[in-house]
């Protein structure tokens, strides 16, 4: 019986509900997970932003999820140079990738090197992006007022 290495990449900022879900499902689906968590870096070059929570503190969460046997930091752009570090079978992507140029490009890429690609439903209600534009309103001064840093004592 073959030993089947799952791969769960993401940023994992302001780690929630969705995260957690692709991560039991990926777990679910073989017999190793690792989980990997995109560097500072490679999520702005991705996304034109930083992640709100550092690197160090997202690997230790990630790490700390029952389902996660281990955490790899991504610190190139190519998934599949990353295979070539980590050697999984296969890749767990939000279903948000399916179809669109970046995903048809992975599932490309890795049919060519025997990686199977699996889609896992989106979690549209909670994702960080939503996490963020909340915490920028919350944080965004009133007219006439100064803004003051969410979870200060002038803010409480």
């Amino acid at each position: 019986m073959q030993h089947r290495v799952g791969y769960a990449p993401g940023v994992y900022d302001l780690f929630h509900v969705g995260h957690l879900n692709i991560l039991r499902h990926a777990r679910s689906q073989c017999d190793y997970l690792v989980a990997g968590v995109v560097s500072d870096e490679m999520a702005e070059l991705a996304k034109g932003r930083r992640p709100v929570v550092p690197l160090v503190e997202r690997l230790e969460i990630v790490r700390s999820v029952r389902w996660v046997d281990a955490a790899f930091v991504e610190t190139v752009p190519e998934k599949l140079e990353t295979w070539r570090q980590v050697r999984f079978d296969v890749i767990f992507k939000g279903d948000d990738w399916r179809g669109t140029d970046k995903g048809l490009k992975l599932e490309r890429d890795f049919a060519a090197v025997g990686v199977e690609v699996v889609y896992f439903p989106y979690t549209v209600h909670t994702s960080s992006t939503l996490l963020r534009k909340a915490l920028d309103a919350l944080s965004a001064p009133a007219p006439g007022r100064p803004a003051q840093a969410v979870g200060s004592p002038e803010a409480l």
